[in-house]
């Protein structure tokens, strides 16, 4: 982390999401503070994916609130967040797979006018420090890359937005360890220089690693949540999540 975490930037409040009559996320409340690098965990089905929707405003919430930076975002629909600071990275990373790599990422950056701007451009040359592969493709398509390319890219493309809030849904879907590894290693570093991580993941060993605080989830509602590291010690979290039994009392 930066420096002291202090301000709350994402507040969700007993938020309720329905997918017609079936209840996909019921009463949860999540905080995220400036500076942290939040983990959500639990197994397929629980509920991450449309928690992060809903906050992001891909669908709308049928109860609670979504404050972000002290403002009421529940409905506001994702493009006005993006505008506010508040950016996600799809699951299946969502690429428009006939365009360039660089197509692509000044795509990310259509809130604040493409590369009109010095700062746009200046994010430009930073992603691509960041991901030289990039760099190195930017006129391939971006839909015949490997898949870890294609998610570096989904990554470089929601920090074209300039965010003060990074979502990142399901990092290591499709993806060889090694490359999770980096992957998790280039979070790290960013969050280090000062961006606020909400981070979506079923592997909950490599986000509960880097992460400062964690949440649980299971049907639909927050099962835990506390210190990552604590949560990585809980023996039911380590049974669940992290395929390891607590040991047995003397």
């Amino acid at each position: 982390m930066s420096g002291p975490i202090s301000e709350t930037l994402l507040d969700i409040k007993s938020l309720e999401l329905r997918y017609g009559a079936a209840v996909a996320v019921r009463d949860i409340s999540l905080t995220v503070r400036r500076g942290q690098l939040v983990a959500v965990i639990g197994n397929n089905g629980a509920g991450k994916s449309s928690l992060v929707r809903g906050a992001s405003g891909l669908v709308r919430p049928s109860g609670g609130t979504v404050t972000f930076k002290g403002e009421d975002t529940t409905r506001l629909p994702a493009h006005k967040k993006v505008a506010r600071g508040l950016v996600m990275v799809p699951e299946g990373r969502l690429l428009f797979p006939d365009q360039s790599v660089e197509d692509n990422l000044i795509l990310g950056a259509y809130a604040h006018g493409g590369l009109k701007g010095e700062k746009a451009r200046a994010a430009l040359e930073r992603v691509l420090t960041l991901f030289p592969r990039l760099k190195e493709r930017l006129a391939q398509q971006a839909g015949s890359m490997s898949g870890g390319e294609q998610q570096m890219l989904a990554i470089a493309r929601g920090l074209m937005g300039d965010p003060e809030l990074l979502i990142i849904d399901e990092l290591s879907l499709g993806l060889a360890p090694k490359i999770v590894d980096q992957l998790m290693g280039v979070l790290t570093d960013l969050n280090k220089a000062g961006l606020t991580i909400l981070l979506v993941e079923q592997l909950a060993s490599y986000a509960l690693a880097i992460a400062d605080a964690a949440y649980v989830i299971a049907n639909g509602r927050v099962a835990r949540s506390g210190p990552a590291a604590e949560l990585a010690r809980d023996p039911e979290v380590m049974a669940a999540f992290l395929g390891k039994k607590a040991p047995r009392a003397a």
